[in-house]
């Protein structure tokens, strides 16, 4: 078994029971992605509706409702862009702090933190009487953002049982088995001060043939949130002058839940068991599993905890030769999703069909259903992902996003010009269908597999640290995207969504000539059957089996990484 401790069909089965703290940490993973869903959706609307831009952007509405300027620049403001893009500059530097306290406070502990922070920026952001109070609460919720990655370990590991008996059998494999939890699992969270453990602890806790369904889950979840904040936006357009604030307030509602149930659940026995606090973990260890029977499962997360810690160095571990493959795969996914486009719409779709000719209903409406069909797309996702396979939705989504936004283009360029945007309705409808099939494409293989694919390839030296540095980039280059997408769309026009195209079909030459395919194999045997055999990353793998982690107080038991 190539990982070390990953979870097998050798892995270890401990006695487990559903208990009350369980479902609560279930709710709380789930209210984690409805909430950055909903962050997402909710600004696009918000800056498409007269009554926000007369109270903080007067010069962007002047512009939107004057027939002397470009159709394309209307919107074309730096401020307007920061209200949106700031959230994850905010979110990047927060991850950095946060990782002391997860450290240091546990996990609960962080989440409290980051539910003070969503709830102190939703008031900034509903009661703001200036753009300063805007871009603050803005920054807050990127805030709680990072310090949510960060402790997003300690409502999963809690849930990890009820996903592994719940959700494996609404995904109908019919699998009837008690959780599994083997030493991998209990060694992540000592390296849980690193972002987004979420996508790790599902890759590696899943049966190896659903791996890829489990683990899109929680991305299912963030596409829910930003369909709601769709409707929410259409229903609060039509409350004037106070419309935007109740938008933007609603955010409290899952900030209110996630920090109400980090009151009401304890510390992961993994969290205290890293910080010296043995029999408290075990304490918590039998109430979360409903059971006295917890002996064997503490002594693994003892042995793991003491295995993790001696894992130096991970991130210079990360430049060497031989994890080369993964780091640049795992970046570059993280680039590539951002430059399909997708953000742009998803940030600024109203706004973008605003630009169109789509009155402020129609283009509301139109965002509602692109979320809708986002929603809908990942459940296909969900499906497929282990039965066609990673490149398979990669590629085919590949063919399915040029041709939409070739198609988006030559319609715009046609059409809609400096001073005309008169679409007509056929033509709108179109447009609206291509969105939705750009979208649809995004949604069952770019957007999930983007966080799949890192999360189940890098060896257990540098896994952690590997994820850490893929959330980065992606925070990082959303911001980018999120900045600059509507001082690009006034200076590019309909050509825009050429530029996005052309970075579609680079991105899927790079699929279809250095992405190996990872379904249906084992993380623990990802360096012997996937980077050892394929045709350029193999000349990287080297002496790969020369470093590896030796659990069980240096006993082998056969595991490589």
């Amino acid at each position: 078994m190539a990982g070390g401790f990953s979870v097998s069909g050798s892995g270890v089965e401990f006695e487990a029971k559903i208990t009350p703290i369980v479902i609560i940490s279930c709710i709380m993973a789930a209210t984690g992605g409805l909430m950055f869903g909903y962050d997402v959706g909710i600004s696009g609307g918000v800056t498409s509706m007269d009554d926000f831009l007369r109270e903080f952007f007067p010069t962007v509405l002047k512009k939107k409702h004057e027939d002397k300027e470009s159709n394309y620049c209307k919107y074309d403001n730096q401020g307007l862009q920061l209200f949106t893009s700031s959230l994850y500059l905010a979110g990047l530097t927060a991850t950095f702090f946060a990782s002391y306290t997860t450290r240091r406070l546990g996990r609960r502990l962080t989440m409290l933190i980051a539910g003070v922070f969503f709830i102190v920026g939703v008031i900034f952001n509903g009661a703001a009487q200036n753009l300063a109070m805007l871009i603050v609460g803005r920054i807050l919720l990127g805030c709680g953002v990072g310090f949510a990655n960060q402790a997003s370990n300690f409502p999963i590991i809690l849930s990890l049982q009820a996903y592994s008996i719940i959700s494996f059998h609404i995904i109908s494999y019919g699998v009837k088995q008690k959780i599994r939890t083997g030493n991998l699992l209990a060694e992540l969270v000592p390296l849980g001060e690193y972002v987004q453990a979420v996508p790790l602890f599902l890759s590696e806790i899943a049966p190896t043939r659903i791996r890829g369904g489990l683990n899109i889950l929680f991305q299912l979840n963030v596409t829910i949130g930003i369909l709601f904040a769709n409707l929410v936006n259409y229903g609060t357009a039509k409350i004037h002058p106070w419309g935007w604030r109740l938008s933007l307030s609603l955010a409290g509602i899952p900030a209110a839940l996630l920090t109400l149930g980090a009151l009401f659940v304890v510390d992961t026995p993994n969290s205290l068991i890293e910080r010296g606090r043995l029999e408290e973990g075990k304490a918590v260890l039998r109430k979360i599993r409903g059971t006295d029977n917890v002996e064997p499962e503490f002594n693994e997360i003892v042995e793991a905890s003491r295995v993790a810690q001696e894992v130096k160095h991970p991130f210079r571990n990360l430049l060497q030769r031989r994890n080369r493959p993964q780091l640049v795969i795992a970046v570059l996914l993280q680039i590539f999703q951002q430059f399909t486009g997708i953000n742009a719409i998803m940030f600024y779709a109203p706004v973008l069909f605003n630009t169109l000719g789509f009155k402020t209903d129609a283009s509301l409406y139109s965002a509602v259903i692109t979320g809708a069909v986002n929603v809908l797309s990942t459940l296909v996702s969900v499906y497929s992902v282990d039965r066609v396979g990673r490149r398979m939705l990669l590629l085919e989504a590949g063919v399915q996003m040029f041709l939409s936004q070739v198609a988006i283009a030559v319609v715009l360029g046609i059409k809609v010009t400096d001073r005309s945007d008169n679409l007509g309705h056929g033509w709108a409808i179109m447009v609206v269908v291509m969105v939705c099939t750009f979208v649809s494409s995004f949604a069952w293989s770019w957007g999930p597999l983007g966080w799949l694919i890192p999360s189940e390839t890098f060896p257990l030296e540098t896994r952690s640290a590997g994820q850490s540095v893929t959330v980065c980039v992606n925070l990082l280059f959303t911001f980018v995207i999120a900045q600059a997408f509507l001082s690009m769309l006034c200076h590019l026009k309909y050509a825009i969504f050429a530029f996005f195209s052309a970075w579609v079909v680079v991105m899927s030459l790079f699929v279809l000539f250095f992405l190996p395919e990872t379904k249906n194999i084992p993380i623990e045997e990802m360096t012997e059957r996937v980077w050892k055999q394929h045709w350029f990353w193999k000349r990287f793998m080297d002496g790969a089996d020369k470093h590896h982690v030796v659990p069980n107080g240096g006993k082998s038991n056969g595991a490589t990484v």
